[in-house]
């Protein structure tokens, strides 16, 4: 009986953290304007609509059509709309085809999350969920605040890339000054334990926690900010192949690279376009939306390197971190004991493990109880609208 009460506990627990996070994704596509919804300038920017139908079709397409009886599907058309890349659930639209969807309107995604919306939370309220449902719902949250925060950087790209520079709200604001003098913090030698441990929510990405051997290294208390940034251009960092791997010269070149993404030079001044629209860099906010070839060779630039990610973890409670997801010098691999999930779930995170690199820590762009120092982010190197930085070591 004691057992029964907990889960019941928890799952009313769900249900306020349930309608909390999806009224938020609603709440960051406020300030839009319908025709910002449908945009998608490049294949690696989805547009908002279909986030907003993504996520439920996350919920309806593994909570509700298994497990809620009677439930009616809202449209059977949105499993190929709204998949994204889960081969075990069907067919789907090509990425670079979702900004082709005029249809859906974005009236109707609002009416199929209403619809979603209203299902689950009877379903919820019923109460008596089993364990592993729990735990599916729990992810299902946690990837629509995934969701929220590549809102955030699609709805930045969008905007950014609109010839006009418009602001997206002015009550957002994301380049923040980080005034804190710059120490080394020397960390000894040792084997130290990495992954996620305890209660609570994690990805099976963080597991399983496990031990590893670390040289002694020192690494920065703060972030790489836009003056020091600024430096490495002056100094015709994007001129020199000396700093760069072989790739990221080679990304150089083909896209005529010069400054960080929305960096722009506007009479004889450095700008940025931000989400309050364009401004004159701030010289003391952390740089942002650097991609893992630009923070190597600014790295190699000042005679340093980036933290691998086990570093960067046993480190991590010695100085503050949650303003941009930060590179590490680690590819994406499974840790030790890593073991992938039976069907759809396993196609998570698990088959992304190639030719990617971890980022870790947090955004301004995250949503609040969506970081942990063990999480595991992960880009391609040549990506630069996530919002990234740079932390170094020596």
């Amino acid at each position: 009986m004691k057992e029964f009460e907990t889960l019941k506990i928890n799952t009313e627990n769900l249900l306020n953290q349930y309608k909390n996070i999806r009224a938020h994704s609603e709440e960051i596509c406020r300030p839009l304007e319908i025709e910002d919804y449908v945009v998608q300038p490049i294949v690696d920017v989805s547009p908002p609509k279909w986030h907003l139908g993504h996520t439920t079709w996350f919920f309806e397409t593994f909570i509700l059509i298994p497990n809620f009886k009677g439930y009616k599907e809202y449209n059977s058309q949105y499993n190929f709309v709204f998949n994204s890349y889960y081969e075990t659930v069907g067919a789907r639209v090509v990425r670079t085809d979702r900004g082709n969807l005029s249809r859906p309107s974005v009236a109707d995604v609002y009416r199929y999350r209403a619809y979603v919306d209203e299902k689950m939370e009877a379903f919820l309220q019923i109460g008596d969920l089993k364990e592993d449902l729990i735990s599916l719902l729990e992810l299902g949250l946690n990837h629509e605040q995934q969701h929220q925060e590549l809102l955030y950087y699609d709805i930045k790209y969008i905007l950014g890339h609109n010839p006009l520079f418009p602001p997206y709200s002015n009550k957002v604001v994301f380049e923040k000054k980080e005034i804190q003098a710059t120490e080394f913090i020397t960390m000894k030698e040792g084997i130290y334990e990495i992954g996620f441990q305890g209660e609570g929510f994690s990805f099976d990405n963080e597991s399983a926690r496990h031990k590893c051997y670390l040289e002694t290294y020192e690494i920065s208390s703060t972030l790489v900010n836009n003056a020091d940034y600024l430096h490495f251009i002056e100094d015709e960092g994007y001129s020199d192949f000396r700093h760069w791997h072989s790739e990221g010269w080679d990304w150089v070149k083909t896209q005529n690279a010069k400054a960080p993404l929305y960096w722009h030079f506007i009479d004889e001044k450095w700008m940025y376009y931000t989400l309050n629209g364009l401004q004159e860099i701030d010289p003391l906010a952390p740089v942002c939306h650097i991609n893992f070839y630009e923070a190597s060779a600014y790295a190699a630039w000042k005679g340093m390197r980036l933290p691998t990610e086990q570093e960067w973890e046993a480190a991590s409670d010695r100085f503050n971190w949650g303003e941009r997801w930060e590179w590490t010098n680690s590819a994406y691999l499974p840790y030790p004991g890593f073991k992938k999930e039976p069907g759809a779930i396993g196609e998570y995170n698990g088959k992304f493990m190639v030719n990617q690199w971890v980022l870790r820590g947090s955004s301004d762009a995250t949503p609040k109880n969506h970081s942990r120092k063990t999480y595991r982010n992960f880009f391609h190197p040549r990506l630069q609208w996530q919002f990234s930085g740079i932390r170094l070591v020596k």
